[in-house]
């Protein structure tokens, strides 16, 4: 878990109303339900909704689809109308919102005015971005459109550490995207958005962790927070990504000298019951494991969100999780989604 903030719990917490707290309720009971009776029950509706802007991005990063260029899926834009649209049904129940799945947020030029519709409406938001587009105009708007959380990934100190993950990326570009956030912050006498440097770390950089805290220290952002690489192929690591540091790794290598998931996987999945994902161009996939969008549970072009949540399609997906996860590919490499209300 990340480490405690107050100002950020107590901004989190500012967002709740009785209707919320009754939603997060009844989510989290149907969601022990299930997993003690091993059948899919599913009351309320989501508190964490992630939407994707765009799935645009300026880096090739060689572990993203985005970077690669590698979706099948159709790329594009979120329309602020739909947003909006798909928002207005969701708002009374909704918690938290991540403005972010596949590709840079920033790109998508209605993205800060779809931040501020979302907050207008007391909603906690969120997004995670590479800082190349925070220049002095994106920082100012991006503090006055109520963005409560920014997460800066920044995945080494030196240009030629950075660019061996970020590739495409100049770090000088980041640092000065950071440093404009907090500058309007500051003029503008904001607490948000809470800021944090995110550290992916990858076999190049695990040498520069203590240097990423002290970065983070002399630009005044709030935090730095550190997270585990997914490695498609991890048998083989042939962009030799995975970590030596075992603190780090989703991996560790087994009897055969060859490299295995570290986690077993439990037959429940927090995320399937208080999360969902919603693709640019309308689709509800289970989770930020389906990049490509492979699990298609609904499609919000000609049908309700609500419709789409209690849909024998999703109450399937649920069953599957329950019956045997490890036989889902979007699970196979997953870390996370047992915890509840983990980060």
């Amino acid at each position: 878990m990340p480490a405690f903030n107050w100002h950020d719990s107590i901004n989190l917490m500012s967002k709740l109303t009785f209707r919320r707290v009754w939603n997060a309720g009844k989510v989290l009971s149907s969601y022990y339900l299930s997993k003690w009776t091993r059948k899919p029950v599913q009351w309320g509706y989501p508190v964490s909704i992630s939407f994707e802007p765009t799935t645009s991005c300026n880096l090739r990063c060689p572990e993203c689809p985005s970077g690669l260029r590698a979706f099948t899926r159709p790329t594009g834009m979120l329309q602020k109308n739909f947003f909006r649209d798909t928002i207005d049904q969701l708002s009374s129940d909704l918690l938290y919102l991540i403005f972010y799945f596949q590709g840079e947020p920033y790109l998508n030029p209605d993205f800060l005015d779809m931040v501020k519709y979302a907050s207008q409406k007391g909603i906690y938001t969120a997004t995670s971005t590479n800082a190349h587009y925070l220049n002095d105009a994106n920082a100012r708007r991006t503090v006055e459109s109520g963005l409560d959380r920014l997460i800066i990934s920044i995945d080494g100190t030196t240009q030629d550490v950075y660019q061996a993950y970020r590739v495409g990326g100049k770090l000088e570009k980041v640092l000065a995207g950071a440093r404009n956030i907090m500058k309007w912050k500051k003029e503008l006498k904001s607490n948000t958005p809470f800021v944090f440097f995110q550290f992916l770390v990858v076999k190049p950089n695990e040498h520069q962790i203590e240097d990423v805290k002290r970065l983070a220290a002399e630009i005044g952002v709030d935090d730095v927070r550190f997270k585990t690489a997914q490695v498609y192929d991890y048998e083989q690591d042939p962009n030799n990504l995975i970590p030596t540091l075992d603190k780090y790794s989703r991996y560790r290598k087994n009897e055969k000298g060859e490299f295995a998931f570290k986690n077993s996987l439990q037959n429940h999945c927090w995320r399937l019951w208080h999360a969902t994902v919603i693709s640019w161009d309308g689709l509800v996939v289970p989770c930020c494991f389906d990049k490509d969008a492979q699990h298609t549970l609904g499609d919000l072009k000609g049908r309700s969100f609500k419709e789409v949540w209690h849909s024998d399609t999703y109450v399937n997906f649920r069953r599957q999780i329950l019956q045997s996860r490890k036989n889902i590919d979007i699970c196979a490499n997953c870390s996370e989604g047992t915890k509840v209300w983990s980060d």
